[in-house]
């Protein structure tokens, strides 16, 4: 059993255990339902919605107790308020590249979406950036070379 911590925002959080309800509460029982009534139709090894039913089932199953497991596991992180002076978890750092302002939230891997600029601290960016204070300048290898930032703020 990996007993990794699990980071998460507390709206992280929120999102795993709307999941968890959503498929505990409706869409297992719809599936319970369909395999109920292909299991009705008689011959279940050439009966195909049976068998879909059974696949769909184990993949809920399966994804729920995924998401009990990160929800046991889970650490919520705390909002570092507006007058945070070091970059860690659930910052938000705006960062100068080459000239462009981009601004990240460094989240848990669980909820990186580089689309929603939410990076993860185990990210070679997420890595570089923890610890460091606004107007460091850091850089990090990429696959294009070494990229060099400048931490502008950090909320």
């Amino acid at each position: 059993m990996d007993t990794k911590k699990i980071y998460l925002t507390k709206e992280g959080i929120a999102q795993l255990k709307k999941e968890y309800e959503e498929l505990s509460s409706v869409k297992r029982p719809e599936v319970l339902a369909r395999v109920s009534q292909a299991r009705d139709q008689g011959d279940l090894s050439e009966n195909a919605e049976y068998v879909a039913a059974r696949d769909e089932l184990s993949f809920i199953d399966g994804r729920l107790d995924e998401l009990e497991e990160l929800l046991k596991q889970a650490v919520v992180i705390r909002d570092t308020g507006a007058s945070a002076h070091v970059v860690k978890l659930g910052s938000r750092v705006t960062l100068n590249i080459r000239g462009k302002r981009e601004e990240f939230m460094l989240v848990g891997e669980w909820e990186a979406d580089p689309k929603e600029r939410k990076i993860s601290h185990e990210s070679p960016l997420g890595k570089a950036l923890l610890g460091r204070k606004s107007g460091e300048k850091i850089e990090v290898e990429a696959p294009a070379g070494k990229i060099g930032y400048t931490i502008v703020s950090i909320n």
